[in-house]
């Protein structure tokens, strides 16, 4: 099921033009990683070079997604496409400097940690270097002085969840923040919160799965009246069920967020549902957007935000999305 709203009809809408736009009218002319793909597909070499700069914590499956629809977008456009990442906000900031020092056409970042990226973004501007974000950051975005945003609503995501556990008769979800000053982490929770009021969040440790099923485990066991945990990523979720493991927990597990692990979860009925933003269509359409802005001066959005979910996977139809998760694209 995929929650459908006018804000989002028009926002899937944009998103649809852009990716015809992208297929038909392309043409030639600490915790750190970079990578570079690009500029040898079928559509030649552009000649443009885009730097795409993340949060993403070493390990974290749900990057991968990003980075292959970032990658295949690569392709398509003939862009030469550098990808970086720390989940420091600080060194975040210095990997946007960086793309900025090195003269890029375009960047697309995320915007989770929006005050410690502001003034990055400024810089970026001041330089005449067009940015988007993506993933995080919907609120914050147009403030900071991004063009463009693609990702989920993460509020009416957090709501979607809520009103589906309120209608199971959750009255006490616990809520799993795996990074601290998450403002789209922090959004999902209050969501669910708005429709269930005995929603309760904890802060663990992301980085270290043993460290999140130490804590959930003692959370479980501490209190019984916990009958339902909301993870906010698919690695969390998959420690989630360890931990209910370890403390006899009977509780509803929904997450956020899909991997093959996760997907398959859902499949066995261990995972209620998961709420999907799709991450592979962000990466593909943050580095779309920018080689058709570059290009062709498109705004794609229209000045709004394109909506890449929530879109709900559950066992009404999980043997149709699952095989996309094994191929690393859902």
């Amino acid at each position: 099921m995929t929650l459908t709203t006018p804000r989002k009809v028009a926002a899937i809408g944009a998103a649809a033009v852009a990716l015809a736009l992208a297929l038909t009218s392309c043409s030639g002319g600490g915790a750190q990683q970079t990578a570079n793909t690009g500029g040898g597909g079928s559509n030649g070499d552009s000649g443009y070079k885009i730097a795409m700069i993340t949060h993403e914590t070493p390990g974290d499956t749900f990057w991968d997604k990003i980075r292959a629809g970032a990658e295949q977008a690569a392709k398509d456009t003939g862009v030469k496409l550098t990808y970086s990442n720390d989940p420091q906000a600080d060194k975040q900031a210095q990997l946007i400097q960086t793309a900025i020092d090195s003269k890029v056409d375009g960047i697309a970042t995320t915007l989770v940690t929006p005050d410690a990226l502001a003034g990055s973004v400024k810089a970026a501007q001041t330089a005449g270097i067009p940015l988007v974000g993506f993933n995080s950051g919907i609120d914050q975005y147009k403030q900071l002085g991004a063009l463009m945003y693609f990702g989920s609503d993460e509020n009416l995501a957090g709501n979607s969840v809520g009103e589906r556990l309120a209608g199971e008769g959750a009255k006490h979800p616990l809520c799993v923040i795996q990074a601290a000053g998450s403002v789209a982490l922090e959004a999902r929770c209050a969501g669910v919160k708005d429709k269930v009021a005995g929603t309760e969040n904890i802060q663990v440790n992301g980085t270290d799965d043993s460290a999140v099923v130490s804590s959930l485990q003692a959370k479980l066991a501490q209190d019984s009246s916990i009958d339902a945990i909301v993870t906010l990523g698919a690695p969390i979720a998959m420690d989630a069920l360890k931990a209910m493991s370890q403390a006899n927990s009977k509780a509803n597990l929904v997450t956020f967020d899909l991997n093959q692990d996760a997907a398959q979860a859902i499949k066995d009925g261990k995972i209620d549902f998961s709420v999907d933003q799709q991450p592979y269509v962000q990466g593909y359409m943050a580095v779309t957007a920018l080689y058709l802005y570059i290009k062709n001066g498109n705004d794609v959005g229209g000045g709004q935000p394109v909506l890449t979910g929530p879109s709900i996977v559950d066992k009404a139809n999980i043997d149709k999305i699952l095989p996309f998760t094994k191929k690393n694209t859902r």
